[in-house]
C-alpha cells in the first residue's frame, strides 16, 4: 500500500497510519483521533519551533524598519540627518500595505490548493526580499526611498502569508488539549522577534563603536561615520533571512494536514502516487486514472462534510451566525491593532524616564546605542511575559475570557492615561506603559490569532483566518496613518504633542468596542475543530446539499467531534 506524500520530525504523516482501513469515514475518524489525542511531546515542540521561526522572522522584519528609516535619514540625507517624514512613513506602510495582500491572497490560496503546497513559498518570498533590500542601493534613475518600499511591500505579502498559513496548519496537527498553547506558542516568538531586532542592532553599534564616536550628531554622521551607518543597516536587514533559511527545508517537507487532506482534497491515490515519485526524485506522481477516479467517488459519495465552493461559501456566511463569528473575529483584530501599533506614540516618553532617551546623547554612537536598550527594555517589560502567560493559562482559563480580560483592562489603562495624561508623573507613565504592553500580549493579540485558526470549517478555515489578520493589518495602518498625526494637532515649539491626551482617549474608545466583539466570538477550549465549525449541526439548506452526496440508505458514519459513530465525549474517554 503506498503512502501520501510528506512527513519529518516537526510534522508527522498521520494518513498513512491507517492505510490498511478501506472505508474512509472510518480512516478520516481514526486520523483525526490520532491527531486531537495525542499526548503532548517533543514532536509537538519540533512543530512550534518550524511555525515560530517564521512569526520570529516576520517581527523581526517589522520591528526592524524604525530602526531601518533612522539609519537611511544618517546615510542617504547628510547635513539632515532624517529622512522626510512622508518617505518615512511611506517605507513603514509599505509593509502593512504589502502584509494585508498576503493574508487574504495566501489564506485563500491554500484553502483552495492546500496547505502544504502554499507553506514555504511565503518564507521564500520573505527570504528573497530581505536580502534585496539588504542589497540594494539607489543610483541616477532610481531613488533608495523607492526601491526599499518595492522590496517591502513584496516582504509584507511574504509576512502576510505567514499568519494564516502557520496559525492553520499549527492548529490541524496540534493534540487538542494544548491547541492553544501550541498556537499562542508560536505567535509569542512575535516578541522574541522583537527582542532579537534589539540585540543585533545593539551588537552592530558596538561594533561600529569606534566610526561611530567622533560625529556629534546624526547630521554631521558623514565620512567614516556614513559607510559605518551604511553598513550597519545592511547587516541588520540582511540577518533577517537566517532564520527563515533554517526552517525552510521543515516548512517544503510537510505533508498535507489529514483534515485538508480528507475534508477538501478526497484524493488519497495522487498523493500516494506523488509520495513514491518524491522518493524517486521526480517532479510529481502519474497515479492510475481509473483507482484515482473511484477513490475520489467514493470519498465524494460516503464524506458528509460539504465541498468546497464559491457558491458555498457566500452560503455558508449568509448564516447570521456564522457572518457574526467572522465579524468577530476580523473586527476584534481591527480594534486591537489600531491602538496595539499607536501605543508605540509613547516610547520617547518611556525611554527617557528609564534614562535612555537619545535628546541626552552626546554623539552618533550614544543616540544608536540608546535607541537599542530602550527598545530592549521596553519588550522585556511587558510584551514578552505577557506572550508567555497566555501561552500557560490559554487552555485553561480559556480564549474568550482572556481576551475579554484584556480589552476591558486596556480601556481603563487608555482612559487613564488621556484624562490624566498631564497629571501623571512619568514613572506613573511608565508603569501604565508596561502594564498596556503586558496585557495587549496576555489578552487580545494574541487571542485574536488563536481563535480564527480554530472557529471556521476546515474548507473554509485558511480563508477566513486570512480575512481576520487582514482586517487587523488595516487597523493597524489606520492607527499609524490616521490617528497617530493627530497628537501634533495645534502643536508649538514648546509643546509638540498637544492632542496626545485625545489620542489615547480614542485608543480607549477601539478597547471598549473591542469588549463588544469579543462577545460575538465562541469559546474554542478543549474542543475540536469539528465540533467548533459546527459540521455535524448543519442547517437545511447544507444538509440538504451534503444529502446528495451519500449513498441512499446508508447510515452516516461520521458523526461526533471527530468525524464517526462515537460521540465527542466517548472520543475523549478513548484518549
Amino acid at each position: 500500500m503506498t503512502k501520501t506524500a510528506g512527513g519529518n520530525n516537526a510534522y508527522h504523516n498521520f494518513n498513512n497510519d491507517f492505510l490498511h482501513i478501506k472505508d474512509v469515514n472510518e480512516r478520516r475518524r481514526l486520523a483525526l483521533a490520532e491527531v486531537d489525542r495525542a499526548p503532548f511531546g517533543w514532536y509537538h515542540i519540533r512543530a512550534i519551533l518550524v511555525a515560530g521561526v517564521g512569526f520570529f522572522t516576520d517581527s523581526y522584519d517589522i520591528f526592524t524598519v524604525s530602526l531601518l528609516t533612522l539609519m537611511l535619514g544618517i546615510v542617504y540625507y547628510p547635513g539632515v540627518g532624517k529622512m522626510p517624514t512622508t518617505s518615512d512613513t511611506a517605507i513603514k506602510m509599505a509593509t502593512s500595505a504589502g502584509t494585508v495582500i498576503g493574508q487574504v491572497g495566501f489564506g485563500t490560496l491554500a484553502d483552495i490548493v492546500g496547505r502544504k503546497q502554499m507553506y514555504g513559498l511565503e518564507l521564500i518570498l520573505i527570504i528573497i526580499a530581505t536580502l534585496a533590500q539588504a542589497l540594494t542601493s539607489s543610483s541616477p534613475s532610481m531613488n533608495i526611498v523607492g526601491v526599499i518600499i518595492f522590496w517591502r511591500i513584496l516582504q509584507g505579502v511574504g509576512i502576510g502569508g505567514d499568519y494564516p498559513l502557520s496559525s492553520i496548519i499549527t492548529s490541524e496537527f496540534a493534540t487538542t488539549k494544548w491547541r492553544g498553547a501550541m498556537m499562542g506558542a508560536v505567535f509569542a516568538m512575535q516578541g522574541l522577534g522583537q527582542l532579537g531586532a534589539a540585540f543585533v542592532m545593539l551588537f552592530i553599534t558596538l561594533g561600529f563603536k569606534k566610526s561611530l564616536e567622533p560625529a556629534p550628531t546624526l547630521a554631521t554622521c558623514t565620512g567614516d561615520c556614513g559607510v559605518a551607518v551604511d553598513q550597519m543597516w545592511r547587516i541588520l536587514i540582511g540577518f533577517g533571512a537566517v532564520p527563515g533559511c533554517i526552517a525552510l527545508y521543515y516548512r517544503l517537507t510537510i505533508p498535507e494536514t489529514p483534515r485538508y487532506t480528507f475534508d477538501v482534497q478526497m484524493d488519497v491515490e495522487k498523493a500516494s502516487a506523488d509520495a513514491e515519485a518524491y522518493l524517486k526524485g521526480e517532479p510529481e506522481g502519474k497515479p492510475d486514472i481509473v483507482a484515482q477516479a473511484i477513490t475520489q467517488q467514493t470519498a465524494q459519495k460516503k464524506l458528509e462534510i460539504p465541498k468546497a465552493s464559491w457558491s458555498d461559501f457566500f452560503r455558508h456566511y449568509s448564516k447570521r451566525k456564522n457572518a457574526m463569528l467572522l465579524a468577530g473575529t476580523a473586527l476584534s483584530w481591527c480594534f486591537l491593532d489600531i491602538a496595539y501599533y499607536g501605543v508605540s506614540l509613547n516610547n520617547a516618553t518611556i525611554l527617557d524616564v528609564i534614562g535612555y532617551s537619545t535628546n541626552n546623547a552626546k554623539n552618533t554612537y550614544e543616540i544608536l546605542y540608546n535607541t537599542a536598550i530602550g527598545n530592549m527594555i521596553i519588550v522585556l517589560a511587558g510584551a514578552v511575559p505577557g506572550y508567555w502567560v497566555t501561552v500557560f493559562t490559554v487552555d485553561t482559563i480559556g480564549r474568550k475570557p482572556i481576551q475579554f480580560m484584556g480589552f476591558g483592562i486596556l480601556t481603563v489603562l487608555f482612559v487613564v492615561m488621556g484624562f490624566a495624561y498631564d497629571k501623571l508623573s512619568p514613572k506613573g507613565l511608565l508603569a501604565i506603559f508596561v502594564l498596556a504592553q503586558f496585557f495587549f500580549n496576555f489578552g487580545p493579540n494574541a487571542t485574536t490569532f488563536i481563535v480564527p485558526g480554530e472557529c471556521f470549517p476546515t474548507r473554509y478555515r485558511s480563508t477566513s483566518h486570512g480575512i481576520s489578520a487582514a482586517m487587523g493589518k488595516i487597523g493597524s495602518i489606520i492607527g499609524s496613518s490616521a490617528i497617530a498625526p493627530l497628537r501634533t494637532r495645534g502643536a508649538t515649539p514648546g509643546n509638540p504633542n498637544p492632542w496626545m491626551d485625545h489620542v489615547l482617549e480614542i485608543y480607549a474608545l477601539f478597547m471598549l468596542l473591542g469588549l463588544g466583539t469579543t462577545a460575538m466570538i465562541v469559546e474554542t477550549k478543549r474542543k475540536t475543530l469539528e465540533e467548533l465549525a459546527g459540521e455535524y449541526d448543519m442547517s437545511d439548506e447544507e444538509t440538504a446539499s451534503s444529502t446528495d452526496n451519500k449513498v441512499e440508505g446508508e447510515v452516516p458514519a461520521v458523526r461526533g467531534a471527530n468525524g464517526g459513530g462515537e460521540s465527542d465525549d466517548q472520543i475523549r474517554q478513548h484518549a
